[in-house]
């Protein structure tokens, strides 16, 4: 598994093993987490290749457990995220079937009102009621003035009132 002899091995995690942890206790200040820190850097260095070459094994060591430690904060600060982010998601509705079909109903006569518009007004009234633009850049991107916006949408919600009338 390692090309480094079993007793130079053992002889660094002998003479450095507790000081390796002491070290990752002050900085993590958890002897636990320290312990198995110290236990992953060892597994680091029994996989690497030239161990015979080390010649400043506590500079060795923390380097790899620095390492380590960084990549830990960072799966830890991805996995909080990503928990924040699904505390964050809003609950499941849970609505009763009279609600469901009143929603279905209110879905179908929008629908059957954007149908009766004619395409123009269609688009701006779509512009300016679900994408949010003014009525100067739904202008701008269909190629008409603020007045013709404006004429349309006075259509488009002449349209809706007569819609909630009925």
């Amino acid at each position: 598994m390692s090309s480094a002899p079993p007793s130079s091995l053992q002889r660094l995690y002998v003479e450095h093993n507790g000081w390796l942890r002491q070290w990752l206790r002050v900085r993590l200040g958890n002897a636990q987490d320290a312990a198995d820190l110290a236990q992953d850097t060892f597994l680091r260095v029994l996989t690497s290749r030239n161990t015979e070459a080390i010649r400043e094994p506590r500079s060795y060591l923390s380097s790899i457990a620095r390492a380590l430690m960084i990549d830990g904060f960072r799966r830890r600060a991805i996995e909080q995220a990503y928990l924040e982010s699904l505390a964050a998601r809003p609950e499941p509705l849970d609505i009763s079937p009279e609600l469901r079909l009143s929603i279905l109903e209110t879905l179908t006569a929008i629908d059957n009102m954007l149908d009766g518009l004619g395409e123009r007004t269609r688009q701006i009234f779509l512009a300016v009621q679900l994408e949010g633009l003014t009525y100067k850049a739904a202008g701008e991107r269909l190629g008409v003035s603020v007045t013709t916006v404006k004429n349309h949408m006075i259509r488009a919600m002449t349209r809706c009132l007569l819609l909630c009338e009925d």
